[in-house]
């Protein structure tokens, strides 16, 4: 719980009293209890001086126990309203007067921000999202342990489309192997909408794959990354099949010259911006400048789209144990895309690429 004990210890020194944090991924950050309750109210409240508690459905009062979660615990059914016995429990504990709670703005709905500020009479709120942000940037040896694993069963990911490649399947037949394939090692969830887009569709950043299918001379992008134990993977490869242009070459060669060379920048005191701003110098000089229409890419973790945002406006400095994206692209819609995309660690020494299936452009046959 040594991030709980974070929190609290941010609470003292800014002279707030209680903190209620809402979103599944910050509620599993403090406490290790993952869960989506879908339009149930979940909560944690954490206080300055006192013990935390958490507000979950009845049902899952048992998963939280399971964690080692040994405060209290307010359940609640669903013809309940959750709000009459959070304030009963505050009356209990007869809290020091609160004049500002700390929530998370981005995750709490106006209806339930306003029931929040209705137990505590008079009180403002002030955002807690910056905090949790910094907190959860530089990951722990235990969550690097676990995205280690999580790039590896990314890997196998693109290791099993490739394998399924042949001239007339589908985008969608090869998605599905590729899952299947994962769901078979214990991987129950994707960290977002596996992406398998052939020739021109691999043209577009964000392709929905579909009935499009394999011939002679196309680019083949996956883009995918699985869930595991509660933390994110995200890896994209590019290969072509049957054979490869010029054009094609020359495409891929600047976006893995881009992606390589920021990923030599990646080491504790550069800023997060130079990763995009020395990938963008490269692709521009080639002639491809307007086909790069994202940043280099994001941070990673529990969120498979987290904070730092890695945009080349970004003043921010890395840090080591800082776990993020670098996925440079070219985007034609003629002839097709190319994005390269690593799950990168930042450590003392510089840095570690977490995935690790090559990225030589391969010629599948």
């Amino acid at each position: 719980m040594s991030n709980l004990l974070n929190l609290q210890q941010w609470l003292e020194e800014q002279s707030i009293e209680v903190a209620f944090i809402h979103s599944t991924e910050n509620v599993f950050y403090l406490t290790n209890f993952y869960n989506d309750p879908h339009e149930r109210l979940m909560g944690l409240f954490v206080f300055r001086n006192a013990e935390p508690m958490m507000v979950v459905p009845s049902m899952e009062q048992s998963q939280v126990l399971d964690t080692g979660w040994n405060h209290e615990i307010i359940g609640y059914k669903d013809h309940e309203n959750p709000w009459d016995s959070i304030r009963a429990s505050l009356e209990q504990r007869e809290l020091p007067k609160v004049d500002v709670v700390a929530l998370e703005g981005d995750a709490l709905s106006f209806n339930r921000t306003m029931s929040l500020l209705d137990l505590f009479e008079g009180a403002g709120a002030v955002p807690v999202e910056d905090q949790l942000n910094e907190m959860r940037v530089v990951k722990s040896e235990q969550e690097i342990a676990i995205m280690r694993r999580a790039a590896e069963m990314a890997d196998y990911g693109v290791e099993v489309g490739v394998a399924a490649l042949k001239e007339g399947v589908t985008e969608m037949e090869v998605l599905a192997t590729i899952e299947y394939e994962l769901k078979k090692k214990g991987i129950r969830e994707m960290s977002f909408s596996t992406m398998v887009l052939f020739g021109e569709k691999s043209g577009q950043p964000h392709g929905n794959p579909g009935e499009r299918a394999l011939k002679h001379g196309d680019f083949v992008l996956f883009d995918l990354g699985v869930v595991l134990d509660g933390y994110t993977s995200d890896i994209t490869r590019t290969v072509v099949y049957g054979e490869v242009s010029h054009e094609q070459r020359r495409l891929y060669q600047t976006v893995l010259e881009a992606q390589e060379a920021s990923l030599r920048i990646s080491q504790e005191g550069t800023r997060v911006g130079d990763l995009d701003q020395t990938a963008r110098d490269i692709i521009d000089k080639a002639g491809y400048g307007e086909l790069f229409p994202h940043r280099i890419g994001h941070g990673l973790g529990i969120n498979v789209h987290e904070y730092p945002s890695m945009a080349h406006t970004n003043n921010a400095r890395l840090k080591a144990g800082m776990t993020y994206t670098i996925e440079p692209g070219i985007y034609d819609e003629r002839i097709g895309g190319v994005r390269i995309e690593d799950d990168v660690l930042v450590t003392k020494d510089g840095h570690e690429t977490l995935t690790k299936y090559p990225k030589n452009l391969q010629v599948v046959e």
